[in-house]
């Protein structure tokens, strides 16, 4: 793929994706319900694998259920074989050499067209898969599959323009240095969530920019929508082969992928014991890889507000009452652990937070009033039940909730326990549920209480402190530097914007990488230093020799 280079390209000005607020009557509502009416009339749909960019049915089929009516489901869809993910790993080192030679502006072009398709033509199919197939409403599908999926195209490119830009300071006199970053030699593994369209869509398109090819494996329960954001990506000329869409069993095809000798890098978002096996699965194939794989995760959170003496209290509520329950608390970034100081517990915050908790409707994300929906399936609902259950038996107080119907949808009331042992078992396991666990503390325990966020579990995803007191506020910050990697003053735990938070944790959350950052490509890179010398050499004697 031979081509001048006549000009160092600029790429256009990166923005936000502006998102619609769906208001009663608006063209966005009107719209979205348009193309929900769709997609209920046209479903279930048949989903292939896609290898070399043509459709591979294996015969072998799986369902992708919709959450809020068990009984039907979104899509069926072949899971990819042996011969299918040997034949999606071959067909991505084939094409890896014509996508990592093309020009930057070439594959920079792609992914901004990929992202004006998401905006614009396919925003509304988008958003419909997401809320029939993933349980959101309206604003949390705006939000991900629409607004964050954008954004992750859009400032992904303006990141990896970045990135190249960063060159060496310094040529000594006669001589030019330059540094080139180099797509992984071998494939790339990408295994996605359910919970987050965008994450499908990032997880192959980042390493993807900087020219690696990626066999992609999307969560079961987010099939069909991973499904439309390959075909925009196929639209907007992704060529054959560069991304290999490989739905299906997650241990068979992972292990198949991890066991090949060109694997180079995971990236990966689900669980945590899913991530640390993998992680020693690789381990112990060191031997059989030509290099040593980048491993990026991002995994599980047990996210926490404290809220000081000093916070103001109404806000408090309202930020807590969205961090644990937008979207039924299936984000990584969740609120599950709350700790609110005694007098402002009971000095308005409990009795006002349970009033708001008790205006929450739960039920088919199609009803607009709803503000959540369904859990993601029998597994979720049954372990987030059991969670409830092993706390009311440990001693825990449910304050409001602690039910759950799934004889139509996989549906649990937003549920508040009231905990005086500040290791109870759900503040310091994760359960990716609508439930949160209250600590009270005394408001001269305040540090202590800091030292208790920080050790209570192995997480350290994100964290929100409420305090109008300044000292307060760096006190926090400085006991839970290790606690979060994403911390928040005065705001809710979960939210975090591409190009405005990074987002990711450290510990058992992940590598902390950095999503929706520069930082999550130098993961996909691998740099090579040139150096060109201009003007040759007459002796091989340093003065040093000479006598």
């Amino acid at each position: 793929m031979s081509t001048p280079q006549l000009a160092t390209f600029k790429i256009p000005a990166i923005e936000n994706e502006p998102m619609k607020a769906y208001a009663p009557g608006s063209a966005e509502r009107k719209a979205l319900s348009a193309a929900l009416a769709q997609m209920e009339q046209e479903l279930p749909f048949e989903v292939p694998c896609v290898v070399n960019g043509k459709p591979v049915k294996t015969g072998k089929l799986a369902k992708q259920p919709m959450p809020h009516d068990h009984a039907r489901h979104l899509c069926t869809y072949h899971e990819a074989d042996q011969a299918t993910v040997a034949a999606a790993i071959d067909g991505a080192l084939a094409a890896k050499a014509e996508w990592e030679s093309m020009p930057w502006n070439d594959r920079a072009a792609i992914f901004l067209k990929a992202a004006d398709l998401v905006s614009g033509k396919y925003r509304y199919k988008l958003m419909a898969a997401t809320i029939l197939g993933q349980g959101k409403n309206a604003w949390q599908a705006e939000i991900d599959a629409a607004a964050e999926l954008t954004d992750f195209f859009r400032f992904g490119v303006k990141f990896v323009e970045e990135l190249y830009t960063q060159q060496p300071p310094k040529n000594t006199a006669g001589s030019w240095n330059r540094v080139e970053y180099r797509a992984l030699e071998g494939f790339v593994l990408a295994v996605s969530p359910f919970n987050f369209t965008a994450i499908g869509g990032n997880l192959p398109g980042a390493p993807a920019l900087v020219g690696n090819v990626v066999v992609w494996k999307p969560s079961p329960a987010a099939t069909y929508s991973n499904y439309i954001v390959y075909q925009i990506l196929a639209e907007a000329g992704v060529p054959p082969g560069v991304i290999q869409f490989v739905p299906g069993p997650p241990p068979e095809v992972v292990a198949q992928a991890i066991n090949h000798r060109s694997f180079a890098a995971l990236h990966f978002t689900g669980s945590t014991f899913v991530f640390k096996k993998l992680w020693k699965d690789i381990a112990a194939n060191l031997d059989t890889y030509k290099g040593y794989p980048r491993i990026v995760g991002e995994t599980g959170g047990k996210n926490f507000h404290i809220i000081h003496k000093s916070a103001e209290v109404r806000n408090a509520v309202i930020q807590s009452v969205r961090g644990g329950f937008e979207y039924q608390g299936q984000k990584c970034s969740a609120l599950s652990r709350l700790y609110v100081s005694s007098s402002v517990w009971n000095n308005g915050f409990k009795d006002q937070f349970l009033a708001e908790i008790a205006k929450i409707k739960v039920g088919s994300p199609l009803d607009w009033s709803n503000f959540m929906g369904p859990v993601i399936g029998r597994p979720a609902f049954d372990k987030i039940t059991g969670y409830i259950k092993k706390a009311k038996d440990a001693g825990g107080e449910v304050l409001i909730g602690g039910t759950g119907d799934d004889s139509k949808g996989f549906f649990i009331q937003p549920t508040i326990i009231l905990s005086k042992d500040p290791k109870s078992v759900t503040l310091v396991e994760e359960i990716f549920g609508p439930v949160i666990t209250v600590f009270v503390f005394e408001d001269n325990d305040f540090e202590k209480t800091l030292d208790l966020i920080d050790s209570s579990t192995d997480y350290a995803l994100t964290g929100s402190i409420f305090a109008s007191d300044r000292k307060a506020l760096i006190a926090a910050t400085n006991k839970l530097r290790n606690a979060a990697g994403n911390v928040y003053y005065n705001e809710k735990c979960t939210g975090a914007v591409v190009g405005q938070q990074p987002f990711g944790g450290a510990r058992a959350s992940g590598t902390n990488d950095k999503a929706g950052s520069i930082s999550i490509f130098y993961r996909f890179v691998s740099a090579r230093s040139i150096k060109e010398n201009f003007v040759g050499l007459e002796d091989f004697h340093y003065p040093s020799n000479l006598l």
